[in-house]
């Protein structure tokens, strides 16, 4: 612009509303800041080019025009930037409504979807049941087209039978406008199926004051299904209750309502008729437990807290029930506390884990005998988890020494230390799995110690192997015949691991039969003992089981119960699994009718109790090797006694040989002297016989065969004891006093075995005398019969006692106060004693010295 005026020569006034037009066009396409600025700069052109000299304008026409110029540039450009934001504002206002309109017509568009496919059946009919309106999905549930069922009456998708009570609550709504009704009702599809619905309808005014009724359906056929098989469940839940004597209760604290269940009341042994009160379970609690039933009670009121205890009970015969309550507490709607719980009857439980105690015990020792440990080893954190005290002794450790793994490394031989190691690294590759290898150990002196070991991976609920637990047995002395012990380790690895399985996945399964005896359902606890369920089905009881040939009568009276239609309980039979191996089930049932008394089959509980009959075997397994044991310590001892059995066999053959001597010298005289041959060759028998009977005694105690239970006088063992044992207490320097009732009773008894128990007590007392100088050694065995009618023997020395601490573990295996004792022979007494019925223990004496005693019933309470 400025260029162009220039060329021309324009006027000034010409120039500036040149530029105040530019000024104005600039100022439609840019805001008011940007156009009052731009205006500056034809200011300064005109000021400078077009009003020379430069900025001064002395002619006085000039100055308007530039006053006006600025004036209309300012104004112009206000006005216009004014004009461009209300239009602006106008176009902003326009889009909103367009994108509310859009937005409308997309949220119309949303509700109908929603109102079209909600998965609930939505009506609209009008007071004479016509169809008005139907939802897509509502229609597509029952079967149809929405136009299918628009102008039609409801009552199409009624049963005919309820159609009246439709015709009723459309009613009821009308004359209630604007209230809610609900009711359950049963709709029929296009294809005659039937569905069950829950309605909510309401009566609404309408367009032009008409009056509708819009009705929300749900579909409730799952829960009316849920509900029959809930009802099913429970008369199963009842008979289940009863076949694994478990009973449930409910208990209302502020009412004082209290419900048992029918096993509830079998399990107390009330009437069924009889009011159920919490004094009831107290006045059957055994007296010994009651106090701690109360507190137990008392503290879960105070706490408003679950409990589990266990008490027992005691019956009006006299018998003593375990029983253990799982209780729960909560608020009920009224605010008031309940209790609710289940009582299981586990006096077998109770006993076998008495019995399991004592077995445990036994294993220790079988443990220690059979040279086997066993482990358990952490696959993660790559150490021991538990290794029992015969590990560290197959390692050559003291088993209270605290031992690191790198220390039980160091003494596998290295050439099996990868074997080892691969093991557990194979686990977690297989998840899972049953391991054997052979490994050898360097022990400190030298010698080679060989071991077989047997290992399962344990598989945790993520499905990865978390330990290895396993054992290790010294087969060093069985190595030679290798392929022999293999073969029996293969047998035992497989009972093992059976026997494993069933006692980790053991548990009761629930079992159906048909009218003909044929299983018709069974519960999917047999596939963990390894029944499939598939496999059982339709097949009969005695088509399952393989003892029938075996156990002839048992089934049939077993089957004849059936054919009577008897309840049954406690029928023990074998099987095989899908593997092949044997079990043992046990179950119970009952026979079940329908509403017309016709007979329909059996229910009923089973149970894997093969656990129960291999714990019976191994106890007799492990008597067997205490029997062992104690024949070893009965060899032990007359070792430790050769010098006593020299002397007792020498001194008859001593005299032997004088006596002959004697009577060669009778018989050699001119005249023989017959008489005094005579008695010499007397004294010879009578000594022949005395030696004869030494080594009868001796080879008594080293027989090795089963325990011969006769009626002995304990008497006369005592005195067989004191003539083995006469050297030894000459050789120590102690003097025996023996105070032995005359005439006691005889006793039941294995001869040999009483012997062990006796000479191990006097050889104790012996021993525990040596380190006494400043009193006479003075050792004394007493006989009697004590207030209860039954023989007691004690065993007395004045030697250095024992201790308070040690009273209680002297009977312990392995414990010993001798410095090179084993400590099994204590322990092997009291099996003895314990055996034979009666009870060993010290008796507390207030001078120096201990006092062993063991009392033994009589012949005939033993025998009863």
């Amino acid at each position: 612009m400025t260029l162009t005026s220039l060329y021309l020569h324009t006027q000034f006034a010409a120039t500036a509303f040149g530029y105040l037009e530019m000024i104005l066009v600039f100022s439609l396409m840019g805001s008011f800041i940007p156009s009052a600025t731009l205006f500056i700069l034809p200011f300064a052109a005109l000021a400078y080019f077009f009003a020379p000299p430069t900025f001064n304008l002395d002619d006085p026409r000039d100055l308007p025009v530039v006053v006006a110029f600025l004036v209309a540039s300012i104004v112009g450009t206000h006005l216009i930037g004014k004009v461009r934001r209300e239009r602006e504002v106008a176009l902003e206002a326009a889009a909103r409504l367009r994108r509310s309109e859009a937005e409308l017509r997309d949220r119309e568009k949303q509700w109908r979807e929603i109102f079209e496919h909600n998965p609930v059946m939505h009506f609209m009919v009008n007071p004479t049941g016509t169809v008005l309106n139907v939802n897509t999905f509502g229609a597509t549930q029952l079967g149809y087209a929405p136009s299918e069922l628009v102008g039609h009456s409801v009552l199409k998708v009624f049963l005919e039978e309820d159609r009246p009570f439709v015709r009723e609550r459309v009613g009821l709504c009308i004359k209630t406008v604007g209230q809610s009704h609900t009711w359950e009702i049963q709709k029929i599809r296009k294809d005659g199926s039937v569905l069950w619905v829950r309605e909510n309808a309401k009566a609404m005014q309408w367009a032009e004051d008409k009056l509708v009724v819009l009705i929300a359906c749900e579909d409730i056929t799952e829960r009316k299904r849920t509900e029959t098989a809930l009802r099913r469940s429970e008369a199963h839940l009842a008979q289940a209750q009863e076949l694994s004597r478990t009973g449930s209760f409910g208990w209302n604290v502020a009412t004082g309502e209290v419900h048992w269940s029918k096993e509830t009341f079998r399990i107390f042994q009330y009437d069924p008729s009889t009011e159920p009160t919490p004094q009831l379970v107290v006045d059957r609690t055994h007296p010994e437990d009651r106090a701690a039933v109360r507190e137990t009670i008392e503290r879960a009121l105070q706490n408003e807290e679950d409990f589990e205890h266990e008490y027992r009970l005691l019956m009006p015969d006299g018998s003593v029930k375990h029983l253990h309550a799982v209780v729960r507490a909560f608020r009920n709607a009224s605010g008031d506390i309940e209790f609710v719980g289940a009582v299981t009857d586990i006096t077998a439980a109770k006993q076998a884990e008495q019995q399991l105690r004592r077995s445990e015990a036994y294993l220790a020792e079988a443990q220690h005998l059979s040279h086997t440990g066993s482990w358990s080893w952490d696959v993660h954190r790559l150490e021991f988890v538990y290794r029992s005290a015969e590990i560290d002794r197959l390692f050559g450790f003291d088993p209270e020494q605290a031992v690191s793994i790198e220390t039980i490394r160091s003494r596998i031989h290295p050439d099996d230390l990868p074997r080892l190691q691969e093991v557990p690294r194979q686990a977690i590759e297989d998840k899972g799995g049953h391991f054997e290898y052979d490994f050898r150990i360097l022990l400190p002196d030298g010698a080679i110690r060989r071991i077989h070991s047997v290992a399962h991976a344990v598989v945790g609920s993520d499905g990865h192997v978390s330990e290895l637990i396993g054992t290790h047995m010294d087969v060093t002395e069985q190595h030679a015949a290798r392929e022999l012990l293999e073969k029996a380790l293969a047998a035992l690895r497989e009972s093992e691991q059976r026997f494993r399985d069933y006692a980790e996945t053991a548990s009761d399964w629930l079992w159906e039969t048909g009218p003909d005896h044929r299983v018709t359902l069974l519960s999917e606890h047999t596939n963990a003992v390894g029944i499939p369920a598939t496999e059982v089905i339709g097949l009969l009881r005695w088509e399952i089981a393989r003892d029938v040939e075996a156990e002839p009568e048992k089934w049939r009276q077993h089957r004849a119960t059936l054919d009577a239609r008897l309840p049954f309980r406690d029928f023990i039979y074998r099987t095989d699994t899908q593997m092949g191996s044997t079990i043992y089930v046990r179950t119970s049932g009952k026979p079940f009718f329908d509403a017309d008394g016709n007979f329909l089959g059996y229910r009923g509980v089973s149970t894997d109790i093969t656990a129960t009959i291999r714990a019976d075997q191994a106890e007799r397994e492990l008597r067997k090797a205490q029997a062992e044991l104690a024949h070893v310590t009965r060899v032990t001892t007359l070792g430790e006694l050769t010098t006593s059995i020299a002397h007792e066999i020498n001194q008859p053959l001593a005299a032997i040989v004088t006596n002959g001597e004697a009577c060669l010298g009778w018989l050699g005289r001119e005249t023989p002297d017959l008489s005094a041959a005579r008695c010499s060759v007397e004294w010879i028998i009578e000594d022949g016989i005395r030696a004869s009977e030494v080594i009868r005694r001796i080879r008594a105690l080293a027989k090795k065969g089963e325990v011969e239970m006769a009626p002995v006088d304990i008497n006369d063992i005592v005195k067989e004891v004191i003539a083995l044992l006469t050297r030894e207490l000459v050789s120590h320097q102690v003097s025996l006093r023996t105070e032995l009732a005359p005439a006691l009773p005889l006793i039941l008894g294995d001869r040999v075995q009483l012997q062990q128990v006796i000479t191990n007590l006097v050889m104790n007392g012996i021993e525990a005398m040596q380190a006494v100088r400043d009193r006479p050694r003075e050792l004394v065995i007493q006989s009697s019969e004590d207030d209860m009618g039954r023989v007691h023997l004690a065993v007395t020395d004045c030697g250095i006692g024992i201790t308070e601490d040690d009273e209680d573990r002297v009977f312990n295996p392995f414990f010993t106060t001798k410095s090179s004792g084993l400590g099994m022979g204590l322990s092997i007494c009291r099996s003895i004693v314990e055996a034979h019925g009666g009870s060993l223990s010290i008796a507390r004496k207030q001078e120096p010295g201990a006092t062993f005693q063991f009392v033994l019933p009589l012949h005939k309470e033993v025998v009863s």
